[in-house]
């Protein structure tokens, strides 16, 4: 399969994977508590689906284009974290699967914070 091919594939699983994330945000976004319901329904489904996917068709490159890459990777990129972490933990290395959640969190909190106060210092 050619390179533009493969893009293509990602594009269109993509394409669904925002539209379902925004369907799911609008159906289970306006819920009643102060807990991010919808994000973290996508994130645990997301990460059911990336096992599942992989597990099952993980030999298929056109499955994994469309809908790991593609789907999921516009879905949530949460579920390629799990799966990348369980995989970590797989291997044996568990120190660096806590060192990998660990500092993604921490860093990526980081990153917020850092992207939130360089944006009102600008405004």
């Amino acid at each position: 399969m050619e390179t533009i091919s493969r893009f293509l594939l990602v594009a269109l699983g993509g394409a669904f994977g925002a539209m379902t994330r925004y369907g799911m945000n609008l159906l289970f976004g306006n819920t009643f508590l102060p807990f991010p319901f919808a994000t973290f329904l996508i994130n645990v489904t997301g990460s059911f689906l990336i096992g599942f996917l992989l597990a099952r068709f993980g030999e298929n490159e056109t499955v994994k284009l469309i809908f790991v890459s593609g789907f999921l990777g516009a879905y949530t990129t949460f579920s390629a974290f799990e799966y990348e972490t369980f995989q970590l933990t797989q291997m044996k290395q568990s120190m660096l699967a806590f060192a990998y959640v660990a500092l993604s969190f921490a860093v990526g909190f980081i990153g917020v914070a850092s992207g939130m106060w360089l944006a009102r210092r600008i405004s």
